[in-house]
């Protein structure tokens, strides 16, 4: 059985950068001919520069939902949020992901107008927090951690007061609602107390509470803390729905590795800071590692194949640890060798390998 070992080792090697690749020199002259033409084409490019940054930073508002530049909250010595600055853009599920006391409660908090900032810059759909602050309410809804809703009065009670605040009748908020009543199934507990629901009732009328005013962004903060894996699945089932069918702006705050895994867009917040800010692919291919257990006998020549990597043999496989953005090279490898190949697992990294490298501890540590 032959293993192609020079041609796959000189591919693994070449994207490890053991290889480099070598071209010609261009000419004196046509080097210079090509910097003339460099030159004509930024003189035609800086002659619309200024245009183009204001039209650039026109379109970035118009697309994002929330903009927040340098926001910060301090408690006399201690610094809750410590300057950050993202954007979220209008139909994104976005999410804040980091421990117990990380800022993100403190962060949602300002954002949503509860709590005032002590610095920075906020505009949620071009208004501005802090000047705006009744035009940002019209435009939001919030899940808070703790519910708000009163668990003596029935479900309908509790939808009914909070539609007045809206200045909706009941008429009108039985009109809202029609389209969630059987999606959200309402009707079973429509006259049953809140305080008499289980966990996921419950959070599935706090969620129907905080769409009463129709908002554009929805904030959930740790919706799903304290429910039962069942609780939190129906619980997700729901905001999937709002955020597909509804294509509603979806802020989520969380705890939990499993739940920014769709998102669009995950910042890691620790200690009050943004320590990543990526999609949840692009974090572990900058923060983790790809393994592939390469179930074969070992040899001289195959621990040629994989010198390039991180590895090692166990039992009856090699490990090889590859770094995330270089995960691709799997496929060739298996391509290659496929003759010599058993069997193998392809073990992706995980966003609890990605916060553990990013922070030096575990979740919860």
């Amino acid at each position: 059985m032959h293993v192609h070992v020079g041609r796959v080792a000189l591919f693994f090697c070449k994207k490890r950068g053991k290889v480099q690749s070598r071209t010609g020199q261009q000419s004196a002259e046509g080097t210079e001919k090509m910097n003339c033409q460099n030159v004509r084409k930024r003189k035609k490019q800086n002659a619309n520069t200024k245009k183009n940054k204001k039209l650039k930073r026109k379109d970035e508002a118009q697309m994002n939902a929330l903009t927040v530049k340098e926001l910060r909250k301090n408690y006399r010595e201690h610094t809750a949020v410590d300057g950050i600055s993202f954007a979220v853009k209008e139909g994104e599920f976005f999410a804040f992901l980091g421990e117990n006391g990380a800022g993100k409660s403190t962060t949602i908090n300002m954002l949503c107008t509860i709590l005032e900032k002590t610095e920075g810059q906020v505009t949620v759909f071009d208004k501005e927090l802090g000047k705006e602050d009744d035009e940002i309410r019209q435009k939001i809804g919030i899940v808070f951690q703790n519910s708000v809703l009163d668990g003596k009065l029935s479900v309908k009670e509790n939808l009914y007061t909070r539609g007045a605040y809206y200045g909706l009748s009941k008429k009108a908020v039985r009109e809202k609602l029609k389209p969630f009543m059987k999606r959200f199934e309402l009707e079973a507990i429509w006259n049953r107390s809140y305080e008499k629901l289980s966990g996921g009732q419950r959070r599935r009328v706090d969620i129907i509470r905080a769409l009463l005013n129709d908002p554009k962004i929805l904030f959930l903060d740790e919706p799903t803390t304290g429910l039962d894996p069942m609780s939190r699945k129906i619980v997700w089932d729901y905001i999937e729905y709002l955020r597909k069918e509804k294509k509603m702006t979806i802020f989520l705050t969380t705890h939990y590795m499993e739940e920014v895994r769709d998102a669009d867009h995950v910042i890691v917040l620790d200690k009050g800071r943004i320590v990543a800010d990526d999609t949840p692919v692009g974090l572990k291919n900058k923060y983790t590692h790809t393994k592939l257990l390469w179930y074969t006998d070992r040899s001289g020549e195959r621990d040629e194949l994989v010198r390039c990597f991180d590895h090692s043999y166990e039992a009856d496989h090699y490990i090889v640890k590859m770094p995330g953005e270089e995960s691709f090279c799997i496929t060739d490898f298996l391509s290659v060798n496929r003759d010599a190949i058993k069997d193998y697992e392809i073990i992706k990294g995980s966003m609890d390998d990605v916060f553990l490298n990013l922070t030096g501890r575990k979740m919860g540590e």
